[in-house]
């Protein structure tokens, strides 16, 4: 497994480097040596440490988590590298039952454009992402790796594009456009 370490508003440390390193070696069992790791860390105004673990698996398989911590940046590694660990745990059996052998080639790389606008709404992130078709139940298994309350995908039987959410009562809800 491959490692990409980024901070922002802080320094990389060797120690941090180290700590990183020691805490995925166990993961390493359950990934492909050739997955990345990606690692954001920043420093917010109020001195909290957010960390941010992204790990691409294939096509549209992505897991993600997200920790902070205040003034604690070991404290907020430690519980992003465990949310992932569940994560990938929880997952891999379902990403073998659902997935097909190509879902874990290689994944282009994500756009994130930092962008304001004039006017009252800011756009404060924009990203862009490579759409593939697929089936509903493909969609919701993204959307829980994700740990999103949305997800856009293109329908494989319809051909159209939909939102899947998660509605405040707990259960998914299903957008689709009439034509």
């Amino acid at each position: 497994m491959k490692l990409s370490i980024v901070a922002r508003n802080m320094a990389v440390t060797p120690a941090i480097t180290k700590r990183i390193e020691k805490k995925t070696e166990t993961m390493g069992k359950y990934l492909l040596p050739e997955t990345e790791m990606q690692i954001r860390m920043r420093k917010e105004k109020d001195d909290r440490r957010v960390v941010e673990i992204t790990v691409p698996m294939g096509k549209n398989v992505i897991l993600r988590s997200e920790s902070s911590a205040d003034d604690n940046l070991f404290l907020a590694i430690d519980k992003a590298l465990a949310k992932m660990e569940r994560q990938i745990r929880k997952h891999r059996t379902k990403l073998g039952k659902h997935l097909r052998e190509e879902a874990f080639a290689e994944v282009p790389e994500y756009i994130e454009e930092e962008q304001e606008q004039e006017e009252e709404l800011k756009v404060v992130r924009r990203k862009t992402y490579p759409v593939r078709p697929m089936s509903l139940e493909d969609a919701i298994i993204e959307m829980e790796l994700l740990g999103h309350s949305f997800f856009v995908f293109v329908d494989v039987d319809t051909e159209r594009t939909n939102v899947l959410y998660l509605r405040k009562d707990g259960g998914l809800g299903l957008l689709e456009p009439e034509a």
